[in-house]
């Protein structure tokens, strides 16, 4: 008869075990999920703001009008204004461009596409790190360079190669045609802005619109810090010619930068929902503990200790449980951020995500600040279960076999 109770108690003891490890998964899980999420928002986000900045740079200058087309109207260089831009603090390069719309065509197909005639100080690290085959334009001879740098997407879809020969068609007064030499093909993802450009000496765009040397169509401003784009804006406009318009690689995709910023709410979402079930799990396997130790309680109080006592007794249980599943959890977290990062298992669709595998972006404040969040959020709600134990009556709880 005396073997019944050690049966029950020991299935008892199991299933509290159970309810335990469950809860220690759920701890582990969640905090993987966290840093999983961050980091793929947080890196996916900061490619996609670098392809656009690459293009386009966090500040441009142009002429002050309402055109928005390709065909810009000309602004005249300002080397005042050159030399004091490029010594603001935060500024990395000034550089000039201008733009021309043409068709570019063979004798099976055409596509639309957009010159944008640069100089030889131009910085070529974003395009450079994206090019596919092939070399850079050469803009260091004294004539206008007869090479053109197209993207993968027009190649493909015109059946160009490298080191052939694209006539490109102008539909002005009187029509021109320009021949020029594919020297490079690159391809940075960014689909629509691919197929849109293509990379000649700004002499040759001078030229077709009739401009003389010192016409450009603007500048871009490089920044060190892109966050900082609306504090240099502010400044720039200090110095920068009435004539002249100021406008931020913002103005120019809003729609972008907003799709960008709502992924924050996505894992603001996850993290809300990860930490409910980890600590909904807490909870429970905290009130199965207390429960099945009602007896331990009963003859603890009976003894002398306080309800703090026995209450602390079983928020270090809970305590410890909660630290082995963030510690378990970080391992798996980082270990597959790490993995991905440097194998790239995942991939994406590069036409709808402008990028061909998941991004990974680990900071160490989101560490901190996952853990330390998970911890007390966690901890302080198990202070609710805890009250059952000034509940428990010594008198009711001890029994004699």
């Amino acid at each position: 008869m005396a073997e019944k109770p050690l049966q029950r108690n020991g299935k008892r003891s199991g299933f509290s075990r159970l309810i335990i490890n469950l809860a220690l998964i759920a701890v582990c899980v969640s905090v993987m999920v966290m840093i999983l999420a961050t980091a793929i928002v947080k890196g996916y986000q900061h490619e996609v703001r670098d392809k656009l900045i690459g293009f386009n740079a966090p500040l441009q200058i142009s002429h002050l009008d309402l055109n928005n087309s390709f065909e810009s109207l000309p602004i005249e260089r300002d080397s005042i204004l050159e030399t004091l831009a490029i010594k603001k603090e935060g500024v990395t390069y000034f550089q000039i461009y201008a733009t021309k719309a043409g068709i570019i065509k063979t004798e099976e197909a055409f596509e639309g596409i957009v010159l944008k005639g640069i100089g030889a100080n131009y910085n070529w690290d974003f395009i450079g790190s994206n090019l596919k085959s092939g070399r850079l334009p050469n803009l260091s001879d004294s004539n206008a360079s007869q090479e053109i740098l197209i993207s993968a997407i027009t190649a493909k879809r015109l059946n160009f190669k490298l080191n052939e020969y694209a006539y490109i068609y102008f539909i002005q007064d009187p029509p021109r045609v320009r021949k020029l030499k594919i020297c490079g093909i690159f391809d940075t993802g960014m689909g629509e802005l691919d197929e849109l450009y293509a990379y000649v000496d700004i002499r040759q765009v001078q030229k077709l619109n009739n401009w003389n040397k010192e016409s450009i169509s603007g500048y871009e401003i490089g920044l060190k810090d892109y966050t900082k784009t609306e504090d240099m804006r502010n400044e720039m406009a200090s110095i920068t010619p009435y004539n002249m318009g100021l406008s931020s690689i913002f103005d120019l995709y809003p729609a972008l930068f907003d799709w960008l910023n709502l992924l924050d709410m996505n894992v603001i979402i996850i993290l809300i929902l990860m930490v409910a079930v980890a600590s909904i799990n807490m909870i429970t396997a905290l009130l199965i503990l207390i429960l099945e130790r009602t007896q331990m309680i009963g003859l603890m109080k009976a003894m002398g200790a306080e309800d703090k006592t026995v209450s602390q007794i079983f928020l270090w249980m809970a305590a410890n449980i909660i630290i082995k599943g963030l510690l378990l959890g970080n391992f798996l977290g980082i270990g597959l951020a790490y993995l991905q990062n440097k194998f790239s298992w995942i991939k994406l669709d590069q036409k709808s995500y402008y990028l061909n595998r998941v991004p990974i972006e680990i900071n160490l404040s989101d560490l901190v600040w996952i853990n330390t969040l998970s911890f007390i959020i966690c901890f302080l709600l198990l202070l609710l279960p805890v009250k059952i134990i000034s509940k428990v009556k010594p008198i009711k709880t001890i029994q004699f076999n």
